[in-house]
């Protein structure tokens, strides 16, 4: 990092300022009282004792103002290089996802950079306590143990790495790493923990030229606390407002244009049970990329026939884009005239769809209900964002919330009035952040008083909060990747492996489910990562697609799994966040409940299923 001029020791902190100077991740500038000079850092090397005490009569702090050269210096803490070996190991370790080479240097990268910020902080404090240090011969046997355990660590853990990685490759059927994957690694690390190094030592300059600007006008401790607060207050506003909307605008323009590009093989359908058809109330060229795929695809009425011996519907599929109205609630009306259009509320199934941040219904999870129940299905969804949903998820919820829930209840207001004999059977269905909207549906009045008939929510975010409730309140002795809750009357987990057999028991009248894997990051990544390990990890309780050598270590286990989540959806299907169409299949027919349905029937329908190309 920056190659080393100077290495700071045991001991040699002598010399520096009695600020606060944690490298690397230090945001915070504090100051401390002893025998060096408050300005004895304006020159790098006079030494403490050389200046004398302060002249008679002199009260008034006026340090000078910090250098930006000290953001590129290349001078280092010895015991922080020593705890980034360590960490830079612990980096290497498996997680939830196998990892490519450049997503392995970023996670490597940041945690290297947490090491280092740690060993310098203990080192601050360790010379802050004024604690006798080692000297002679004993601080010599000392650092050379600490060093010669870093690079033990580093060497060992490159060398398990490879291993590691085709260890959890192999349980994915993926290609297993070459060692030519190293030089990648390095480099990103290099460059990313520089970076880190960098932000964080601008950061600091940043305190420290504000609190010694403060200090020629105000008692030194009193500029410490001002301008302290007022710096975090200033970053807090910036991070939580314009940043913020800064990002989302800029992201929502990054990747706006994609969604007017057409996918390839997607043509306009000419069925009128059909959005964008030309009997549509919606235009086919403000659907966005990803309506128009799920309008102009999914199985044909030949198709259903083939299957299930004839008698087939054409399947009504309905969607409204994001430029489809200028409001959400003028979207859910427009949804609901094309519902009544094409003839939903006939239908035996209707499907009120939440999509994922761009607009996407996978057609795992779409597909096998018209193929059980032979076409006589109604599939509605809106766009509410152009975003990838692992960037709404992390920081823009109140979308997905908002209208799921208007269109919802929009949906639901007109089905209610609807003579319950005739009116089609409801349900709910999510994927990812869909499912997150699924929920906020859930908790609504609207179901309380008049119930729909049930709901499949596929790969549930960590932030969907009643599914995280349920989990917590699972009954003793079963795993969190496939819990069960009261017998399973209302809800039921599952999973790639058919979990239904866990709760034999009878339904309740609405039926929830839902499907997830063990190695999805989008399920199980949590904050509290950082400080506690999930028991999703514990011997006994980890998922067979999880990594039997994947352990917990604070802060960097954590980093691990939130860098599975942007690639949880590039992986081979049946893990991490990819859902089968055979498990998507297993889940509709527990949801659905078809009169007269056999396991031959499903496995019938899987094969089918199973032997289409997918397309995302």
């Amino acid at each position: 990092m920056l190659l080393p001029r100077t290495v700071h020791g045991f001991g040699s902190y002598a010399a520096e300022s009695r600020y606060l100077e944690l490298e690397g991740l230090a945001t915070m500038t504090v100051v401390v009282t002893g025998n060096a000079p408050e300005g004895a850092r304006q020159g790098h090397d006079a030494p403490v004792d050389a200046v004398g005490p302060p002249p008679p009569g002199h009260h008034r702090w006026a340090p000078t103002l910090g250098h930006a050269k000290r953001v590129f210096e290349p001078s280092f803490s010895g015991t922080g290089l020593t705890f980034a070996s360590w960490f830079f190991a612990l980096s290497l370790t498996p997680s939830l996802l196998p990892r490519s080479g450049y997503v392995q240097g970023i996670a490597s990268g940041v945690t290297v950079m947490v090491g280092y910020g740690l060993g310098a902080s203990l080192q601050w404090v360790w010379d802050y306590l004024e604690i006798p240090k080692p000297t002679g011969r004993v601080r010599t046997v000392i650092v050379r143990i600490l060093v010669a355990l870093g690079l033990w660590a580093a060497v060992f853990g490159g060398w398990r790495l490879v291993g590691w990685q085709n260890e959890i490759r192999g349980v994915y059927g993926m290609e297993p790493v070459s060692p030519t994957v190293w030089p990648v690694i390095i480099v990103v690390t290099f460059i990313v923990a520089n970076l880190v190094l960098v932000v964080a030592r601008s950061v600091r300059l940043l305190f420290q030229t504000v609190i010694r600007f403060l200090g020629r006008l105000l008692p030194r401790r009193l500029a410490v606390v001002l301008g302290t607060s007022v710096l975090l207050l200033v970053m807090w506003l910036l991070w939580s407002g314009v940043l913020v909307n800064g990002f989302f605008a800029a992201t929502n323009a990054l990747f706006a244009p994609r969604d007017t590009t057409l996918t390839l093989g997607v043509a306009q359908p000419a069925a009128p049970e059909r959005s964008g058809s030309p009997q549509s109330l919606t235009k086919w060229e403000q659907l966005g990329r990803q309506g128009r795929s799920f309008v102009a695809s999914g199985p044909t009425v030949a198709d259903l026939d083939a299957a299930n011996g004839g008698g087939a519907k054409e399947p009504i599929r309905v969607y409204v884009g994001l430029a489809s109205a200028d409001t959400v609630q003028r979207r859910a009306d427009l949804l609901l005239q094309e519902l009544k259009r094409t003839g939903a509320f006939n239908r035996k199934i209707l499907v009120v769809a939440t999509t994922t941040g761009t607009g996407f219904l996978d057609m795992n999870g779409v597909d096998p209900i018209e193929y059980i129940w032979n076409g006589d299905t109604a599939i509605a969804g809106v766009q509410y964002s152009y975003l990838p949903s692992w960037i709404s998820l992390l920081a823009d919820q109140d979308a997905v919330r908002e209208t799921s829930r208007t269109v919802f209840d929009t949906v639901h207001g007109y089905w209610s009035t609807l003579p319950a004999a005739s009116r089609p059977r409801l349900y709910l269905y999510g994927l990812s952040l869909g499912s997150l909207g699924v929920e906020s549906i859930l908790s609504s009045m609207n179901v309380i008083n008049e119930p729909i008939d049930g709901a499949l929510m596929v790969g549930p975010t960590f932030v969907n909060e009643l599914h995280s409730r349920l989990i917590a309140q699972r009954e003793p002795g079963t795993a969190p990747w496939l819990p069960v809750y009261e017998k399973g009357r209302t809800v039921r987990f599952t999973a790639e492996q058919d979990g239904f057999a866990q709760t034999p028991g009878p339904w309740g009248p609405t039926r929830i489910v839902y499907l997830q894997h063990a190695s999805d990051p989008v399920v199980f990544f949590s904050p509290s990562l950082a400080f506690s390990r999930p028991d999703w990890i514990l011997d006994g309780q980890r998922g067979p697609d999880v990594s039997e050598r994947m352990g917990w270590f604070p802060v960097v286990t954590m980093w691990q799994v939130l860098l599975d989540l942007p690639g949880a959806g590039s992986i081979p299907m049946g893990y991490g966040h990819l859902y089968s169409a055979t498990a998507n299949l297993t889940s509709w027919v527990q949801v659905s409940n078809p009169p007269g349905w056999s396991a031959a029937r499903t496995a019938h329908l899987a094969k089918i299923l199973e032997a289409r190309p997918y397309r995302n």
